[in-house]
């Protein structure tokens, strides 16, 4: 049995109450629900430093006339149930007793996740559960893995912090004559978790035919603030392909039309010089 589990000790045990009134579910399924023991919460929330054993309890309300079964668990959070499996006889509520442990080390921040219930039929119910690990807030990302392709721009993003980031981009180009590009900043669609990391692509349509230029991505977030800058150099392979193959061409056909004159010069027999001027 794991330390945080054992650390309970005597409310690991189920109990079990009569039903009066139900506690409030924060999901009803029909015939059961599941909740927050002990009043009307409507999710869980506990907040403790990394390595911290948080104890709560949840309860599984069964108002029907016959018992059911579910089965517990925990998702998103390192969760441990005192039991997976519960029998909740008819007109009966179940308490069961669990932990959150964040290992130690954690980075400061807010974590999400549940507590989820299903019964033989399929029928699921879950409370959500939000931990906030204690330690100083610190916003703090990277950029990485700049690429510029045929059909746009491509990066990382990584939260080098202890805090959820919304982040902000502004992309940049100047080429050899001027700015090909700018695009001021706008937020991302993307939430990074702290210690995440995200690749995302910046499409460029209309890039420049046949230029050098230098890209630059600027991001902000929560105070945080990153670049990241490459240079790249367009060339349109495919037409100086077809030049080059017109201009071989074109050096074959010289070739060849030199060398049928210089044959046909040589094949033309030279005429002897007539003799002028008095005979002996």
């Amino acid at each position: 049995m794991p330390s945080a589990v054992r650390a309970l000790g005597p409310p690991l045990l189920m109990m079990l109450t009569l039903l009066g009134t139900a506690s409030p579910a924060a999901a009803r399924p029909a015939g059961w629900s599941l909740a927050p023991a002990g009043g009307s919460r409507p999710s869980f929330y506990a907040e403790g430093a990394p390595g911290t054993a948080l104890q709560d309890t949840v309860a599984v309300a069964n108002p029907a006339r016959t018992p059911v079964t579910v089965r517990l668990r925990g998702t998103g959070l390192p969760v441990v149930l005192a039991r997976a499996t519960l029998t909740v006889p008819a007109r009966t509520r179940a308490e069961v007793p669990f932990t959150v442990t964040e290992p130690p080390g954690s980075a400061p921040g807010d974590r999400s996740g549940a507590i989820e219930a299903r019964d033989g039929t399929g029928r699921t119910a879950s409370v959500p559960v939000r931990l906030r690990i204690a330690g100083p807030r610190l916003a703090a990302l990277t950029v990485e893995h700049l690429a510029v392709h045929p059909d746009g721009i491509t990066y990382q993003l990584v939260n080098r912090g202890t805090t959820v980031l919304v982040p902000t981009l502004a992309v940049r180009a100047d080429g050899t004559f001027g700015r090909v590009l700018d695009r001021a900043p706008r937020p991302l669609p993307v939430r990074l978790a702290p210690g995440t990391r995200r690749t995302l692509g910046e499409p460029w349509h209309g890039r420049p035919f046949l230029d050098r230029v230098d890209v630059r991505l600027t991001v902000t977030a929560d105070g945080a603030h990153a670049t990241a800058a490459m240079s790249a150099t367009f060339v349109p392979w495919g037409t100086l392909g077809v030049l080059a193959g017109l201009a071989a061409t074109a050096a074959v056909t010289f070739l060849v039309r030199r060398r049928a004159r210089r044959t046909r010069e040589s094949e033309t027999p030279s005429r002897e010089p007539e003799l002028t001027g008095a005979v002996a």
